[in-house]
């Protein structure tokens, strides 16, 4: 998976944005469907929040839903294009504001402010130093009663199949454009992802697991109260996690609980059915 850097340049230089964000909503029916189905149903206990923080909206796919369940929005990015977009779009909202940080640092959140903190589809693709990173800081910016919800990657729960990533990400960018190009090297990937029933291609980080995100928090005083690991794209392995954590001692604090989601891909489908009556 890129680091800071790789993923600065991608999403303010080579990323052309051209679909907003709303492109990665197309297997769930778009955005629409994604945020009622799918994402608002794992939150609504945590919602309407007075704060809000947002890390990593990119163009703003959740902040336009986010921002009439709160009284103030922080939303935090590493891509000052990221950043301006959003500003722009949302500038006749005068409770938002938008920061862009170095890819870890939330110094710019006052403490004990947060209500609640939400981050999904964007933090799959950070490795775990960036992720201990923003855990640490989090406990010290939620209030007394905050929560948080964020989705990050479980592909490190995979060692065999995620050496098979790291050796792809060490190849030269130039060997790597070739590979893409050779239709007999795509099927035999494809075939190899069949086989191990795993998505290879969604650029999770590599290091990231359920059971480290729950470490984090419990070494700063934060309990991860439930997580659910389900799978993405294809396969059946449970590449990505989706984690809830608190405060210990807050009014949200409990003896955590986990469900093992293998028919998430399923639920896409289905979703994406639903939309087509539901949604606009």
């Amino acid at each position: 998976m890129a680091n800071i850097e790789q993923n600065r340049d991608r999403w303010n230089k080579t990323y052309d944005w051209e679909g907003a964000g709303d492109e990665w909503s197309v297997d769930f029916g778009g955005t629409e469907a994604l945020w009622f189905f799918i994402v608002y149903p794992r939150i609504h206990r945590f919602v309407p929040a007075r704060t809000i923080l947002e890390i990593a909206p990119g163009f703003g796919r959740w902040t336009q839903f986010l921002k009439a369940e709160c009284e103030s929005l922080h939303a935090v990015d590493v891509s000052q294009k990221c950043i301006d977009h959003c500003a722009t779009r949302f500038a006749s909202e005068a409770h938002l504001q938008f920061h862009v940080n170095d890819g870890t640092s939330l110094a710019m959140i006052p403490d004990n402010s947060i209500d609640f903190v939400f981050s999904f589809d964007s933090l799959v693709h950070v490795e775990k130093e960036v992720m201990q990173a923003y855990v640490s800081q989090l406990a010290r910016k939620l209030s007394a009663d905050g929560i948080g919800f964020i989705h990050h990657s479980n592909l490190g729960g995979y060692p065999v199949r995620s050496k098979l990533v790291k050796r792809f990400n060490k190849l030269p960018s130039s060997s790597r454009a070739t590979i893409s190009k050779d239709e007999k090297v795509k099927l035999a990937a494809n075939a190899v992802e069949a086989v191990l029933s795993i998505n290879l291609q969604g650029n999770r980080g590599s290091s990231m697991t359920g059971e480290l995100f729950t470490e984090y928090c419990a070494g700063v005083g934060l309990r991860c109260i439930s997580q659910e690991l389900l799978n993405w794209g294809k396969g059946g392995c449970l590449i990505d996690a989706l984690s809830v954590f608190t405060r210990r001692g807050s009014r949200w604090d409990r003896a955590d609980q986990r469900l093992k989601n293998r028919r998430f891909v399923e639920m896409s489908s289905v979703v994406s059915n639903l939309a087509k009556l539901y949604c606009d």
